[in-house]
């Protein structure tokens, strides 16, 4: 993952020792890193519960989230509480979730390689002071830009695999769909609801 410069501002983010110091030294600090801070609303960091030892990632804020301040609020949220909730979990209790970017890109469209790299030292220290156990990531731009390699491949080949981080041998890395994709294809359900009784007998065992 690349890491860029930051003035006294984002240092004081990234210097943060507990999860909640980090979370509000962000959202007060009217990061103007990248371009999406023309546009947004609001810096969206995260939803769900901090201690938790699942984070799920996904891309980025779309128009619900932007107007909320919360990630995963819209549709896409929505349907993932559902899925989670079909094998017994809680997203706002038994996981954090959070995005690559946290602003909104203009009509919700993939987030640019320079407005990523302007969030991934945020991401990286949300991994750092939250500790989990299991890294959920939810769709193709979180996998491209979180593991080392991904730059070339498949969802349908890679949706459903657990994977190992070098740069976090601790944490279990598995690669979903992104809820929004299933909204677009219905189809892919059934696959996802396989994919995550996969990952539930993997943390019962676990």
């Amino acid at each position: 993952m690349q890491f860029d410069l930051f003035d006294g501002t984002q240092n004081k983010i990234l210097e943060a020792k507990a999860y909640r110091e980090f979370k509000e030294a962000l959202v007060q600090s009217n990061c103007t890193q990248c371009p999406l801070s023309d546009s947004r609303t609001h810096i969206v960091v995260d939803r769900g519960n901090p201690n938790a030892r699942v984070l799920m990632i996904g891309e980025a804020p779309g128009e619900n989230e932007d107007l909320q301040g919360k990630a995963f609020v819209g549709r896409a949220g929505q349907l993932l509480d559902e899925l989670m909730k079909g094998i017994g979990f809680d997203t706002n209790q038994d996981s954090l979730i959070i995005n690559v970017v946290k602003c909104r890109p203009p009509e919700n469209r993939a987030p640019k390689q320079e407005e990523v790299n302007a969030c991934i030292p945020f991401l990286k220290k949300q991994i750092e002071l939250i500790k989990p156990s299991t890294i959920l990531l939810l769709g193709a731009v979180a996998l491209k830009h979180i593991m080392p390699g991904k730059k070339e491949f498949s969802m349908a080949l890679e949706a459903g695999n657990f994977f190992d981080h070098l740069e976090f041998p601790k944490i279990k890395f598995m690669v979903l769909y992104h809820p929004a994709f299933i909204l677009r294809d219905p189809r892919k359900k059934p696959v996802m609801i396989e994919h995550l009784k996969k990952f539930k007998d993997y943390w019962n065992k676990n």
